[in-house]
């Protein structure tokens, strides 16, 4: 609680915030957890138990470590707490190894390092503008963003409930984006610079911290129009900035280096022997693709045009899928999702070279880049949408327009999660908490503009609504229907595909935005 009452400085209603989410965490201890439980048990068991040399080459248990480095470290780390709780849990032999006190280790360790996401929300608050601040506390944008960053549904069912360490490193990313605003540009690229060596995922992001660190601060000036002033780079920050890039690694990567270990480390981190598509499909692009070649198989299979011999029999919608080859349309390749996934980052990478809009323009790339690399890349996880909800959140509190787009990502983008949450328990718990926090995220941002135009169009309200009748035939019609047997996948299928319906409009929309903003025009540093 330390660790709240620093980041506070002061205010008692952030206190309260923090305070009251962390209680509801601590509440939410006994609930389900996936298998990523085991994952994580096994990487504490496998950095305490055996030497650095080992790390990423055992394989007793198919979870295998295969996030980078510091990540590893982490866990070591943690493991030398985690002795003092069940030292069994530490046993490299002890697969799906469970008790009572590795439960309450493991949970706890989450609820911790919270405290990080914690004191980085405090930082973005500053980060503020203040001018639209109404008369009530909870009308403020300092307040509404806190509470949709510290109470956001998709971090405390995929972190608390269904088990992972999001929270702790969004904190690193939303820290080094506040130091941004905060003009401590150095300081945001060390904390990215860290984070990518917490998790690859945010390689996602990257061109976004490139782009705007060498427009923005190794050009140190503009001209009137808001065009680059070539004679003001500075090679002192380039070479400032590659340093930092190269300790950080050094650091990270230099004991695989010197063991001769790092193609077995990317191997790791990059196992593109995995399918295009998650178990479950992630709701993007390629789950409209791959719904899209479903429905041409089978009209092909009515219509006698196909040779069901020859159709492939895994199904990406059941178990876990290595290789799937598409029936009808053409299959996909890590190449071709590579390729679709820069074509996608590139309009926004230019805009933020030739249309300097400070930092809320790195902002509202870095989202962009987020979401193209989760509409159009290789394996992704549906987990990967809060990479792109969280830093919204932060836009969500300045325009209308953005907190339409934020509104209409958020509920697509939770909701998209709740197959993670597939028993009986946890059903009335993720239906209450997401119901909660989106009431709250309307009702508080309509009430923030509630002196500009509404925030949805009749076709968004429309879609919005009917995740209501969707939710209600997935969980409560269509189990006690023929259909349940023959097709189990039907559920699934209809969420990845609808809620990519609703993901897709945002990133659009919101490119949109982006592409008729004019520039910022400013002759001084940005």
């Amino acid at each position: 609680m330390a660790a709240f009452g620093i980041a506070t400085g002061g205010s008692n209603w952030f206190s309260a915030l923090a305070l009251g989410v962390t209680l509801l965490k601590c509440l939410l201890i006994p609930t389900y957890h996936s298998t990523d439980f085991e994952v994580h048990r096994n990487w504490l068991a496998i950095t305490h138990s055996l030497p650095i040399s080992q790390w990423y080459y055992e394989a007793t248990s198919e979870w295998t470590l295969d996030y980078p480095p510091f990540f590893a470290w982490f866990e070591y780390a943690l493991s030398h707490v985690a002795k003092y709780f069940d030292q069994e849990m530490l046993n490299v032999r002890n697969l799906n190894y469970s008790s009572s006190r590795t439960l309450l280790f493991q949970r706890f360790s989450v609820i911790f390092t919270d405290a990080l996401f914690v004191y980085a929300v405090h930082e973005c608050c500053k980060c503020i503008d203040g001018k639209k601040a109404g008369k009530e506390l909870t009308e403020k944008p300092k307040f509404i963003l806190s509470a949709l960053l510290l109470w956001n549904f998709g971090l405390l069912i995929v972190d608390h409930i269904h088990f992972q360490y999001n929270g702790f490193l969004s904190g690193l990313m939303l820290l080094s984006i506040a130091r941004f605003f905060q003009k401590r540009h150095m300081e945001g690229a060390f904390l990215f610079a860290v984070l990518l060596h917490f998790k690859h995922i945010y390689l996602y992001v990257a061109p976004a911290y490139g782009v705007y660190l060498l427009r923005s601060y190794c050009f140190t000036a503009n001209k009137q129009d808001g065009s680059i002033r070539w004679n003001s780079f500075s090679f002192v920050r380039l070479i400032s900035l590659g340093l930092i890039v190269f300790l950080v690694s050094a650091l990270s990567l230099g004991p695989f280096l010197a063991l001769n270990q790092l193609p077995q480390v990317f191997s790791r981190l990059f196992p593109f022997k995995r399918g295009l598509c998650h178990a479950y499909w992630a709701p993007n692009f390629w789950a409209l693709y791959s719904a899209f070649d479903k429905v041409l198989s089978v009209i092909g299979l009515e219509l006698k045009l196909l040779d069901p011999n020859k159709i492939p029999k895994a199904s990406m919608t059941s178990g876990l899928v290595q290789q799937f080859q598409h029936t009808v349309l053409p299959s996909v390749t890590p190449l071709a999702t590579f390729i679709c996934t820069l074509i996608a980052m590139l309009p926004s990478v230019f805009c933020l070279w030739c249309k300097p809009q400070g930092p809320r323009g790195f902002l509202r790339c870095l989202i962009l880049c987020a979401l193209s690399s989760f509409m159009f890349g290789w394996h992704v996880h549906e987990k990967a949408i809060l990479l792109a909800v969280l830093p919204m959140s932060l836009l969500s509190v300045g325009k209308a327009v953005d907190a339409s787009i934020f509104l209409i990502l958020t509920t697509t983008g939770h909701y998209s999660l709740f197959p993670l949450l597939f028993t009986a328990p946890e059903l009335p718990i993720k239906i209450i908490l997401m119901l909660l926090f989106t009431i709250y995220s309307i009702s508080s941002l309509k009430t923030l503009f509630r002196k500009e135009k509404p925030l949805f169009n009749w076709m968004e309200t429309f879609y919005l609504l009917g995740l209501g009748p969707l939710e209600v035939f997935c969980e409560f019609v269509f189990p006690f229907t023929s259909w349940n047997l023959k097709y189990p996948f039907i559920p699934l299928l209809l969420t990845s595909v609808y809620c990519a319906v609703g993901i897709t409009y945002a990133w659009l929309k919101l490119y949109v935005s982006v592409l008729i903003d004019p520039p910022v025009g400013k002759t001084k540093k940005q």
